[in-house]
């Protein structure tokens, strides 16, 4: 479980395709205090930590199984790449975001960018069978980044991004056509779900 805090961004050091897609990334935390078995959020998808070092720099290993690859942008990972990174949630931790499962839902595509003085409004288009799931004012998680939606039309959503938010996660890299890991608010799904029910 995760709140959509990002708490380091990683650097994608190398990727291998054998079977599972494994993936090397190099990271600010302190990898002796990462247990094998671990679950980090890798922009926003909650994968397993299966091997861990320290040279040249500190790194820590995953797997992607061919369902993450079609559920997520994992496709588009290339060496270099750099990813929003968060540890999972220990008893006691602050829940600054909202709940964040690590399931991404699919994958939305960055249709605008526009600078609004010294934030940044970026515009989404959703999956058609997610859109429904977005309202104003609700929460979503877009790279591992718990993120607030200001305003929906359709398929499409906007999000506002402060300084802060582009200083210390990706999004002050976000381009027209990117493809963003989406997932939905729990709740909205479950109230969704009873709806449909009545």
């Amino acid at each position: 479980m995760f709140t959509g805090i990002v708490t380091d961004q990683g650097t994608i050091l190398a990727m291998e395709q054998a079977g599972d897609l494994s993936v090397r990334i190099g990271t600010g935390y302190d990898v002796s205090g990462i247990d094998l078995g671990a679950s980090i959020a890798c922009d926003g998808v909650c994968l397993t930590v299966v091997d861990l070092g320290t040279d040249p720099q500190n790194w820590f290993e995953v797997q992607a199984s061919a369902e993450t690859l079609a559920k997520s942008n994992l496709g588009d990972w290339a060496v270099g790449r750099v990813i929003n990174l968060e540890r999972a949630l220990k008893v006691g931790d602050e829940l600054g975001g909202h709940i964040v499962s690590g399931h991404v839902d699919g994958v939305a595509t960055v249709v605008e960018v526009r600078d609004e003085g010294d934030s940044t409004r970026v515009v989404f288009e959703a999956p058609a069978d997610l859109a429904r799931f977005i309202a104003p004012k609700g929460s979503v998680a877009l790279n591992g980044t718990s993120l607030t939606v200001n305003e929906v039309d359709g398929a499409r959503f906007g999000v506002n991004f402060i300084p802060h938010t582009k200083e210390v996660t990706t999004w002050g890299r976000v381009a027209v056509g990117d493809r963003i890991n989406l997932e939905i608010d729990t709740l909205a799904r479950y109230v969704a779900r009873l709806a449909e029910a009545s």
